[in-house]
């Protein structure tokens, strides 16, 4: 393999699942070929095509009303007091794993309402 093509596999190898979607789209659209068969033998690039279905929340940063954000935990999670206040002082800090697209887009509205910042993986 020339050295051109290695570095290219490394620069793709580097890509999140999104990038590689539009990767493939802007080849699609670029040379006029679709890569339906491709994508289906492609392993990585199959999974560019499959929607993310389970997420994990996670608190990033609690923001200036560090209160609201520890009620906001405690009501979402039920933990108590003091391990909702440990997870917002000890952010980042996933708070939900395997959670549902719609309990994540949830619990991410509630927490940025109060400030806090919110990172769905």
């Amino acid at each position: 393999m020339s050295e051109k093509l290695a570095k290219i596999l490394e620069e793709i190898k580097g890509l999140t699942v999104l990038e590689l979607n539009d990767l493939v789209k802007a080849c699609e659209e670029e040379f006029g070929v679709s890569a339906a068969a491709g994508v289906m033998v492609a392993g990585p690039a199959a999974a560019a095509v499959e929607e993310k279905t389970e997420f994990d929340v996670e608190l990033t940063a609690a923001g200036s009303e560090k209160i609201k954000a520890i009620k906001v935990v405690r009501e979402l999670t039920g933990l108590g007091l003091k391990e909702a206040k440990d997870a917002v002082e000890g952010a980042p800090t996933i708070l939900k794993a395997g959670a549902t697209k719609e309990e994540a887009d949830k619990m991410k509205a509630d927490l940025e309402a109060v400030g806090a910042t919110v990172t769905l993986k």
